[in-house]
């Protein structure tokens, strides 16, 4: 899970990248990407937390 979030950061820093020199469209894009992936990385915790207190239990 934590090569999601190292990537979701990448994307948020190309996005910043791309915005500062005018690419907007490439800004989006890796927005949108940085988010899918952060998103993705957070439901994929959530899942692990569960069903390790389900197995505790």
């Amino acid at each position: 899970m934590g090569n999601l979030l190292y990537w979701a950061v990448v994307f948020l820093v190309v996005a910043l990248i791309a915005a500062f020199f005018g690419f907007g469209g490439v800004a989006g894009v890796a927005v949108e990407g940085a988010r899918l992936l952060f998103w993705v990385a957070l439901v994929l915790l959530i899942v692990s937390v569960v069903l390790g207190l389900v197995r505790r239990a």
